[in-house]
């Protein structure tokens, strides 16, 4: 199986909860705070979603359970069962990306926000290789290749399942095409490296309407294929559903 995304926004989630498990519908009601609720919401249905459609005969949401393992790293089960699915998920301003990959497979993704970042930011969680790379691109793409760099770095800490519990400088990213003006053509994959002490992620980057997406996988995968599921036949279930 290729390697696939699905991107969603808040206005895409359901009102209802008919499509979570009763388990998730339990933690939902144990979340407090409305932006953790809706952020949730949103990360779960992306990934369940993106899930769905993977299986050789597309599978009802409420069939899928998106668990959090002791690292913290999304599981997904069907029926109670692990399905041979990995998994990422990211949320950032009110869009949520998953990336789905086989079993055998380590994936991560990030979604970033491209926004000015201070100096200190720079030298407190890059390399001295990806600050040097920063501080000598010209100042109005700064931002843009911050937010990437960051995203990156998210994307590969995820693939290792220890997210930012770990130090962000214990992973560098390198941009192959960076210096062919990598800025031009928006919302084209494009390829990333990150280095880490047990190897390198190979991976792909985008970015528009101000959100970088960062995917990275080992072994190495090809540009992510979109998750077929707005016209699919789960797609039609969900929705032609008053139940949700």
């Amino acid at each position: 199986m290729q390697l696939r995304w699905l991107e969603q926004t808040e206005e895409q989630v359901p009102t209802g909860n008919a499509w979570l498990t009763q388990g998730e519908r339990a933690h939902l009601a144990a979340l407090h705070m409305p932006k953790r609720r809706a952020d949730w919401r949103l990360g779960r249905w992306t990934a369940k979603c993106a899930v769905a459609t993977c299986f050789e005969k597309p599978c009802s949401l409420v069939e899928l359970e998106i668990r959090a393992a002791e690292s913290g790293a999304p599981e997904v089960f069907r029926r109670h069962a692990a399905a041979p699915f990995t998994i990422s998920i990211s949320h950032r301003n009110n869009a949520a990306c998953c990336a789905v990959a086989e079993r055998s497979v380590e994936v991560g993704c990030d979604l970033e926000w491209i926004e000015p970042r201070s100096r200190a930011f720079i030298d407190d969680y890059f390399t001295r290789s990806e600050q040097h790379l920063v501080l000598n691109t010209a100042l109005a793409d700064q931002p843009l290749l911050v937010a990437l760099l960051w995203s990156a770095k998210e994307s590969a800490l995820k693939a290792l399942r220890v997210g930012l519990r770990a130090d962000t400088r214990s992973v560098e990213v390198e941009i192959p095409e960076f210096s062919s003006e990598p800025w031009e053509h928006p919302d084209s994959w494009r390829p990333i490296v990150v280095r880490h002490s047990g190897g390198k992620y190979y991976g792909w980057w985008r970015y528009s309407e101000r959100l970088v997406r960062t995917v990275v996988a080992a072994p190495r995968q090809p540009p992510p294929v979109p998750v077929p599921f707005e016209g699919s036949s789960i797609y039609s279930e969900i929705f032609g559903s008053d139940n949700l």
